[in-house]
């Protein structure tokens, strides 16, 4: 076990991006056996909204199931994060181009930007791990405020498909241990956007 996790309080929100719940809740189930102490949110829309990638009902029990807590899945639930110091640490996985432009706007309108606005007030660390097919267009200038905004730190990401889909970045959500790692460091995890070479 990394001594870095033990104990460690990490909220661990989840937005809308459907196809990649199953990639960050095995991120959840690694950090869980690591040793930390997960506070389960999830926006409006990811608790409850079915997809071909599963039915709102089974994500949010697997989810519940994950981290032994109860998911946050309102404003009024989350607001108390910052107040009650319940977290050490915030990852938004996946964070969809819509939660990054309003995180960057300071909107705080679902379950999980309050969580991370709650969380913020003292300012601790936000870690996101972008899923957007958008990211390096209309979204472009929303993500990269964030890059220069104190506090806030990413996952590593990729093209995922650059022909078909070439403004889509999707973080290496297998990274995502070792992006909460540096973050607490204060340390951005280099390069931001790569190329996987295989």
């Amino acid at each position: 076990m990394n001594e870095v996790f033990k104990g460690l309080k990490i909220g661990f929100a989840v937005t809308g991006s459907f196809c990649t719940f199953r990639k960050c809740f095995e991120q959840a189930e690694i950090l869980k056996n690591m040793g930390a102490k997960l506070i389960p949110v999830m926006s409006e829309n990811a608790s409850t909204v079915s997809t071909r990638f599963g039915s709102a009902e089974d994500n949010v029990n697997k989810f519940r199931e994950i981290c032994g807590k109860d998911v946050i899945t309102s404003i009024a639930d989350a607001e108390p994060i910052g107040p009650k110091n319940m977290t050490d640490i915030m990852v938004v996985a996946p964070c969809t181009s819509n939660t990054a432009s309003k995180l960057a706007g300071s909107i705080t309108d679902t379950a999980v930007t309050m969580a991370v606005k709650s969380h913020l007030r003292s300012g601790k660390p936000v870690v996101l791990a972008i899923a957007s097919n958008d990211s390096l267009m209309g979204s472009a200038k929303n993500i990269g405020e964030l890059f220069n905004r104190k506090n806030y730190y990413f996952v590593p990401m990729l093209q995922d498909d650059c022909t078909k889909k070439p403004a889509s970045l999707v973080s290496e959500f297998s990274m995502l241990p070792q992006a909460i790692e540096s973050a607490l460091k204060g340390v951005q995890l280099r390069p931001i956007i790569y190329h996987r070479s295989d």
